[in-house]
């Protein structure tokens, strides 16, 4: 009998702990494609925001974002916001950890919040646009 490969060595969670986790992934993530549909088609029930800072978002971002970077995301700047708002927050990509500092900081307020992973790099990847600006 060959080895295990190292893709088999160690062995698959059951599929109870396997449907547990994919499920709750859910909570936390939502992709590039459910945030673009509900942006375009409705119900556009959240506030999807860049975390990047104001330099890169003026050069590009999604339309309909709003400009908040990870480090300035403070109770002050969210008071207009009902505290059951669902917030949705996007970096540059996979390679930038500013969606997942801007997660803690939400979650830290108390506030919902889910992480688009990708960012603007799996935007365009998905073959949609940003828009440049303020």
């Amino acid at each position: 009998m060959s080895p295990a490969s190292r893709v088999s060595a160690i062995p698959a969670a059951s599929s109870n702990a396997a449907l547990s986790y994919f499920e709750d992934q859910f909570r936390y993530e939502t992709d590039c494609w459910d945030v673009h549909d509900a942006l375009s088609n409705g119900p556009h029930d959240f506030v999807l925001l860049d975390v990047r800072g104001t330099e890169k978002y003026q050069a590009g971002h999604v339309a309909g974002a709003l400009d908040l970077a990870h480090g300035k995301i403070i109770a002050s700047k969210l008071a207009a916001y009902p505290q059951d708002t669902l917030f949705v927050v996007y970096c540059a990509g996979p390679h930038c950890n500013g969606a997942a500092r801007a997660a803690i900081r939400l979650a830290q307020l108390g506030r919902p919040v889910k992480v688009m992973p990708g960012g603007i790099t799996g935007w365009l990847d998905e073959g949609f646009t940003l828009v440049s600006g303020a």
